[in-house]
């Protein structure tokens, strides 16, 4: 068994196979980083939605991926947090499965608990797009950063306004509208990955 900081790695190609894995071991793993093939290999792969999908039924979520090799790679997935808000996707996904009847206990629990927590709703002004009073002053004191934010795409602005209704200070959300705001001054996004320079 392969594991990295001491987290399983199981490498599985196939829904069933995926589900099953999740029904033995949701309630006692921590995490497991999930080996899937890449689709250029051409081999058997899970999808990254098919994938999604089995961890919500059972109360888990995706997080951080990692490259493996050239023909795989790794994606994170460990029991949702308590305090972890919905997005729009995965609502729906949900409601799909649920129609399905493949939701199990244990994903039913998440969900109960989110629309009694609020997590439920919680990004639905991120998904509409909804621009926050403070960042939007902080836009409009800077004429370019207004435009420029306007401009990006759809999925670029929904992470940079989850990305400030998740700071958990006012100080680190200030930050977080002060640095979004000088970088769209710059026609640059904040919160994106950067990769580091070999």
């Amino acid at each position: 068994m392969v594991h990295i900081d001491g987290v399983q790695i199981v490498e599985i190609n196939d829904r069933a196979l995926w589900r099953h894995w999740l029904a033995a071991n949701h309630t006692s793993a921590k995490g497991v980083w999930l080996l899937t093939n890449k689709t250029a290999t051409g081999k058997a792969r899970l999808s990254y939605a098919e994938a999604v999908e089995e961890a919500l039924c059972f109360g888990w979520i995706d997080s951080k991926p990692s490259k493996y090799d050239e023909g795989r790679s790794m994606l994170y997935y460990s029991p949702r947090k308590p305090k972890s808000n919905w997005s729009a996707l995965n609502k729906t996904r949900v409601a799909r499965l649920l129609d399905e009847g493949l939701m199990t206990p244990a994903g039913l629990k998440m969900i109960e608990l989110a629309q009694r927590t609020g997590t439920w709703d919680a990004l639905n002004p991120v998904d509409a797009l909804i621009i926050p009073d403070d960042l939007q002053v902080a836009l409009a004191e800077n004429p370019p950063a207004d435009v420029h934010f306007a401009a990006f795409p759809k999925s670029a602005k929904q992470g940079i306004l989850q990305w400030i209704l998740n700071a958990k200070r006012p100080e680190t959300r200030q930050n977080r509208i002060m640095e979004t705001a000088t970088l769209a001054a710059q026609n640059k996004r904040a919160n994106q990955y950067q990769k580091k320079q070999e």
